[in-house]
């Protein structure tokens, strides 16, 4: 009951009463120390009611809690030192990450929290330490990686095409070679090597993303931007196209080219996956998934009712036309792939004047420039201008949760031995087996001095108020003018002292 009633006081609105009731809970709580607490008893969720505090952003209840957890180890003048107790924030040794619960989270209240200390200093330690150099390193693999690939692409075995051509618009001179002809001579066992390592990447990343997939769940996995669920995504799709082109190459089953061209548009676009890593980068990373999950995919709806109306009519008007003359639409998905390219001012319009053109023609290219060029278009971008406005402002905090979510995501997937606890044991300082960060802190003195200069100028005045009113109220109606005059010269005479009051705290500032 007593855990129950700590995880609604975190959800409660008033913070004040919230805090001291949760004082005053502790204060009965037999076992305040070992799993029998109750602030270590989870609920449903799986929650704490600490966790519980970051997930719903209660950034009042979160600092309460860790000025409860710190300690004091010393202080000289005016730096003090800190340890602040990380056991469930860090994510070394938790199975439910703290941080990970932060960003994983729809309210952006709670992201607030990863500028408090000692979350912040936490993370930034973490990252620069370890998160950004391995970064980094994986980065520039990947690049490596995705270079290694296309050169296997570029020089995948083709042989000259030897059979007939059944039409005038066929074009094609090389067709892809069979299994036994593609690994001959010894251009064809350096490629090899390549595709041996293209398909072991491939294996790879299957093997590191299915378990997260099964672990937190496809909806959440692929649905948070922060987390980076649409590249995740990208990048399982590209290593499901790598394996069907290995298939086909083992069969010899032609139209490799169909997955290889899309394992090498899905493999480059994964690349800006690792423009979170830099502080410039990264934020414009959230602004496009946002775009095309949001904006686009909204916008596609519109775009593909207009263009097969428009498409389905221009291939009606040039369907009794020589398709010589105006080849752009002989059949029907060349008139949606034109119209399409239309749509996005791609190409001009298609006009021969070498021939007649019909009349019907120029009446419906009019009507769809109007509405896809001057309406459609400039939507789009109106639309894109306000989804990047919403993200500019909110930049920095987006960065810093991604930041978080790559660190985490890296501290789960290296060995323990390239990547050490961080903080110290609390053993060293006979505080138990907790781990415990530890952060220096300097009290500016000024500021205190100011802060009492003040609260000085402020009860003068109050105390000169008071004594006018009094002076009011005892005096008669004869003697008004006179103590009016008097409370006059008085209040001027404290604004005065007042003001030169905060004149000195302006130049000390």
């Amino acid at each position: 009951i007593g855990n129950t009633v700590l995880h609604v006081l975190v959800l409660q609105p008033n913070k004040t009463f919230a805090c001291h009731m949760y004082s005053l809970i502790l204060s009965y709580d037999r076992n305040k120390e070992g799993p029998g607490s109750l602030e270590l008893i989870p609920n449903n969720e799986g929650l704490t009611p600490f966790k519980l505090a970051g997930v719903e952003g209660n950034t009042v209840m979160f600092q309460y809690l860790m000025q409860k957890r710190k300690q004091n180890l010393w202080s000289f003048g005016p730096l003090t030192t800190v340890l602040y107790d990380i056991t469930e924030i860090d994510s070394w040794a938790e199975d439910q990450s703290f941080l990970e619960l932060i960003v994983s989270t729809k309210k952006r209240e709670a992201r607030q929290i990863l500028d408090l200390t000692p979350v912040k200093e936490l993370v930034s330690l973490k990252w620069n330490m370890y998160g950004r150099p391995y970064f980094c390193f994986l980065a520039l693999f990947y690049i490596l990686y995705m270079a290694c690939f296309t050169m296997c692409c570029v020089y995948r075995p083709l042989k000259p095409r030897t059979g007939n051509r059944t039409s005038s618009r066929d074009n094609t001179v090389y067709v892809q070679k069979m299994l036994q002809e593609s690994y001959v001579a010894y251009e064809d066992e350096l490629r090899l090597v390549g595709e041996l390592i293209t398909v072991i990447g491939a294996v790879v990343i299957l093997v590191i993303e299915i378990p997260d997939i099964l672990r937190v769940g496809a909806a959440k996995y692929f649905g948070q931007t922060i987390l980076g669920g649409p590249f995740h995504i990208i990048v399982i799709t590209y290593a499901c196209m790598i394996l069907v082109t290995m298939v086909m190459r083992l069969t010899s089953t032609t139209g490799e080219v169909v997955p290889m061209s899309f394992a090498l548009v899905l493999g480059w676009c994964n690349v800006m996956y690792f423009a979170r890593g830099f502080q410039m980068l990264g934020p414009f990373t959230i602004m496009i998934q946002k775009m095309i999950f949001g904006d686009l995919m909204r916008f596609c709806w519109l775009m593909a009712v207009v263009i097969l109306g428009f498409a389905s009519a221009f291939y009606i008007i040039f369907q009794t036309e020589n398709p010589e003359n105006l080849g752009q639409f002989y059949n029907y998905p060349m008139s949606l792939f034109t119209t399409f390219e239309l749509f996005l001012t791609i190409i001009d319009g298609p006009a021969n004047y070498d021939v007649d053109l019909p009349f019907m023609y120029s009446v419906v290219y009019f009507a769809f420039a109007i509405i896809a060029t001057l309406l459609m278009l400039n939507l789009l971008i109106a639309m894109m201008g306000d989804t990047h406005w919403r993200v500019a402002h909110e930049q920095d905090e987006l960065w810093r949760a991604q930041v978080v979510a790559t660190t985490v995501m890296l501290e789960r997937k290296l060995p323990r031995c390239l990547w050490p606890r961080s903080g110290i044991c609390g053993r060293e300082f006979g505080l138990g087996d907790r781990w415990y960060l530890r952060i220096e802190d300097r009290v500016d003195p000024n500021k205190h001095k100011m802060m009492r200069y003040t609260e000085a100028f402020k009860a003068q005045d109050r105390d000169n108020y008071d004594k006018g009113s009094e002076k009011l109220e005892n005096n008669g109606d004869t003697l008004c003018k006179k103590d009016l005059s008097a409370l006059s010269l008085s209040r001027s005479t404290s604004r005065t002292s007042s003001h030169r009051g905060w004149e000195i705290l302006r130049r000390n500032t």
